[in-house]
């Protein structure tokens, strides 16, 4: 105690040797502004308060404790920031689904009221017995966000297509068909813009018909016409949304171009309808125009049915002899097949009920050299012309073809079959899956019979996707005197230029003058 008393204020009193101490320990440090003084209070008052066993040991330990406590803040600012995932926006969308309107309670009274929609969760319930399809949970808000689009559109019937995966998001697709007289209008803005080009064309060849510069006969093959709704690819309306609870959106028609298009490229989808198809050859329309011509493609190669569900209208039959046929209706008559004969290896019990797609891009061939009203008026004026050789006409398998007369992939069977279970085979489920499209399959049993597609929307390929070369370039024009520049003539060959025109005409003039001289004697 002398030694520290001496230390710090020599032979002065006791309170002056406290008063230097406390000032000493008063001190601020530079880096945290703290002071030992404050600092040893604060320790001991823990100590003091919480009286714990061997403070020795631990006195280091406290003294790091209080100092972390002085900088824990008041408030906890994560919970006071709200990050709104996309897992909560989802759950908000889909809880709409799940909320009953005073609509819906009063159809719910009414058991006679029937909705245009299957029960999906008992087709869900075959698919699943048959190992395909998607959970229960999804199937369910699939359910509930068909029913939604059955509310919001004059429909008369709808099922559930498939799902379609993308890089980004997934395509949920619903196919369906119109009230008689109430569907909705497709917007054509392309081919609006088009007339409208035309007819500016058209005024301004009036205008200058005098100034203006030669045109070329030549007229490029115009594109082959779209089918009609109701008709062929576009007998059925499609209508897709990401999630359950989004907003459906309707699908324009497909058109022969962009079937044929599709057939020759291979193109992940993003889950974005707007987004650009970037591919050789390039695409005609975005992402939407896409995802409808390969729905198209896959409903013609994978929609089958059991052997009799469906049959030919006998009226229409004896009307249409010799044509192809286009309709059909469900047999009443129908007894159903055992599932064993479903299962049957032969695939002749299935049938497509679905038309084949022709190379054209259409279901019913067209004729291109069929020619319109005007195009009799142009041959008028050009009798002499050189008519084409009439095309060949396309024909594809017709409607209901058994499964047993499909092609081969490179020895690979277009058709799997199996059955749900070998154990309860009387409880059994026939499953039939496509090889050609990977992800289309169909479920029988009994009566009853669905179709659902599952997949990335791509066709088999026994080799590796290449994409096509590009067009090699043309020829050069062949070079010739006719077409050959030439360095224009100087000033003093232009002059002897017009000095020798100059005297061959006033030699002619003389022989001229000659001639009637003689003429005259």
């Amino acid at each position: 105690m002398e030694e520290l008393a001496e230390a710090l204020g020599g032979g002065n009193s006791a309170e002056v040797i406290f008063q230097n101490a406390k000032s000493f320990m008063l001190k601020q440090s530079s880096a945290s502004g703290l002071n030992l003084y404050d600092h040893l209070c604060q320790v001991l008052m823990k100590i003091l308060d919480e009286r714990p066993t061997d403070v020795v040991d631990i006195f280091e330990d406290i003294s790091k404790t209080v100092k972390k406590e002085k900088f824990i803040s008041s408030f906890d600012t994560v919970q006071e920031e709200t990050q709104i995932t996309p897992e909560v926006t989802l759950a908000t969308t889909q809880k709409t689904l799940f909320e009953a309107t005073d609509e819906e309670g009063a159809e719910a009274a009414d058991d006679e009221v029937q909705i245009p929609l299957p029960n999906l969760m008992e087709l869900a319930h075959y698919f699943e017995d048959a190992g395909v399809g998607l959970s229960r949970e999804e199937m369910f808000r699939i359910y509930l966000g068909c029913k939604n689009l059955v509310d919001s559109h004059p429909l008369q019937i709808v099922r559930f297509w498939g799902k379609v995966l993308g890089t980004e998001k997934n395509y949920i697709v619903a196919e369906a068909e119109y009230r008689e007289g109430e569907e909705e209008e497709e917007e054509e803005a392309g081919e609006e813009a088009e007339k409208e080009d035309e007819e500016k064309d058209d005024v301004g060849d009036e205008e200058g018909e005098d100034d203006a510069p030669p045109k070329s006969e030549w007229k490029p093959t115009p594109p082959v016409p779209k089918e009609d709704k109701g008709t062929g690819t576009n007998k059925k309306v499609y209508f897709v949304c990401n999630e359950p609870g989004d907003a459906w959106v309707k699908l324009p028609s497909a058109t022969p171009q962009q079937i044929q298009i599709a057939r020759q490229i291979k193109k992940y989808f993003s889950g974005k309808l707007d987004a650009p198809v970037t591919s050789f050859p390039p695409f005609p329309g975005t992402e939407m125009n896409y995802l409808r011509a390969q729905i198209a493609r896959i409903s013609a190669g994978t929609h089958i049915s059991p052997l009799g569900f469906y049959q030919f209208d006998e009226e229409e039959e004896a009307e249409e002899e010799g044509e192809a046929r286009d309709n059909f209706v469900i047999n009443q008559d129908f007894e159903g097949l055992t599932t064993r004969e479903l299962v049957d290896p032969s695939l002749g019990n299935w049938v497509h009920h679905v038309n084949h797609v022709l190379p054209q891009g259409r279901c019913t061939w067209f004729n291109p050299a069929q020619k319109s009203e005007e195009d009799f008026d142009d041959d008028e004026e050009d009798e002499d012309k050189e008519e084409p050789d009439e095309p060949e006409p396309e024909v594809g398998p017709p409607l209901l073809t058994p499964l047993s007369e499909d092609a081969e992939i490179n020895g690979l069977p277009p058709w799997s079959v199996k059955i749900s279970s070998k154990r309860v085979s009387q409880y059994a489920v026939a499953c039939v899956s496509s090889n050609l499209w990977p992800g289309a399959s169909a479920f029988g049993v009994e009566k009853k019979f669905e179709n659902v597609y599952v997949g990335w929307g791509h066709k088999y390929s026994s080799e590796c996707y290449s994409p096509p070369p590009t067009v090699a370039p043309m020829t050069e024009y062949a070079s010739g005197p006719e077409v050959s520049e030439m360095d224009d003539p100087t000033v003093e060959e232009e002059a002897a230029l017009r000095a020798a025109q100059q005297e061959a005409m006033e030699a002619d003039a003389e022989a001229e003058g000659e001639e009637e001289d003689e003429e005259d004697d």
